[in-house]
């Protein structure tokens, strides 16, 4: 990633929320993450017909797990921004999926060390691709089942993203 493209993410600026997940604050994602505040991120979860969920390599350009499998796409909320349009937003910049509303919300996770201290709300929803996956985000994006990724987390869990594996065991623990 140039050094243009580092200081624009650095600079972005999130909402910082307290343990009831209610605005406090504001404060640049560089600020965020080096003081581990509570702020908010979306993850989508798109799964094909066959039951197959679609999983990304995150870039190695990222400053959170890099070279890490992670949900199909994620990302966090702008300053202001909701979740159901931040999930829309993110959508079409990682993946290039177009909604004209947020996925259907699968469930809510509270910000912890395990999330990187985000609010998560993860979306679900079905689609075939083909997908225009972001170059600075994603290296490459893979289908697998769901046998696949639950097998490959306890094989080698350091290759999936730490709040990636977290919201998966408490998604299959809710069910």
């Amino acid at each position: 990633m140039n050094d243009d493209v580092k200081a624009q993410r650095d600079d972005e600026v999130f909402d910082v929320v307290d343990e009831q997940d209610r605005v406090i604050g504001q404060a640049t994602r560089a600020e965020v993450h080096r003081g581990k505040l509570w702020h908010r991120a979306v993850h989508a979860w798109v799964f094909n017909t066959q039951g197959q969920i679609f999983l990304q390599k995150r870039s190695m350009a990222k400053d959170m797990a890099p070279g890490c499998w992670d949900s199909s796409c994620s990302g966090h909320l702008d300053s202001g921004e909701g979740y159901d349009i931040a999930v829309v937003r993110e959508l079409g910049e990682e993946i290039g999926v177009e909604l004209s509303e947020a996925p259907q919300r699968l469930f809510a996770e509270k910000a912890r060390a395990e999330t990187g201290w985000e609010f998560v709300w993860v979306y679900r929803l079905e689609h075939e691709g083909p997908f225009e996956l972001h170059p600075a985000e994603i290296e490459i994006g893979e289908w697998r089942t769901i046998a696949e990724v639950n097998a490959a987390i306890i094989d080698d869990p350091n290759a999936y993203a730490p709040a990636f594996r977290h919201l998966w065991s408490q998604y299959h623990r809710k069910k």
